[in-house]
């Protein structure tokens, strides 16, 4: 699998997704530095959320082949600026998170991944496991 750096708000489901790919249990983490694990780079949400560390981010995406950007479909809070993956010398795709909720706005997660840069989109659940296979076949 290609090494990956997860971007996203504070509880989009990036460490949530990180224990799901690893298939260890899910259980709620704090991420309060960027993680480092085997083929994923777990960046905190402050790092999108407060503009003085996006030079954190485009540094630690030398180490990656490609940046995933998530946005939580129940969300109407997208922090990412128009061409925000424009940054990046990788391929950038988006991924929509908790797309099981009961509220969502799956559309305009989807806007806002776009609006971004991400080139493909991906729907998912990491809770359920909802469309993680396919994710999974495309990074292989």
């Amino acid at each position: 699998m290609k090494k990956l750096m997860l971007i996203g708000a504070v509880g989009s489901g990036k460490t949530t997704f990180v224990q799901a790919m690893m298939k260890a249990s899910l259980k709620y983490k704090k991420t309060q530095a960027m993680e480092y694990y085997d083929t994923i780079i777990d960046t905190p949400g402050e790092y999108l959320e407060s503009r003085r560390y996006n030079n954190a981010l485009i540094v630690a995406s030398c180490d990656c082949h490609m940046v995933l950007l998530f946005q939580d479909a129940s969300s109407k809070n997208c922090l990412f600026s128009p061409n925000f993956a424009s940054v990046f010398m990788k391929p950038v795709i988006g991924i929509v998170t908790k797309i099981d909720e009961e509220i969502k706005d799956i559309d305009y997660a989807k806007d806002c991944l776009t609006l971004a840069g991400a080139k493909k989109i991906f729907e998912i659940s990491a809770t359920k496991g909802l469309g993680l296979e396919e994710l999974e076949d495309f990074l292989e």
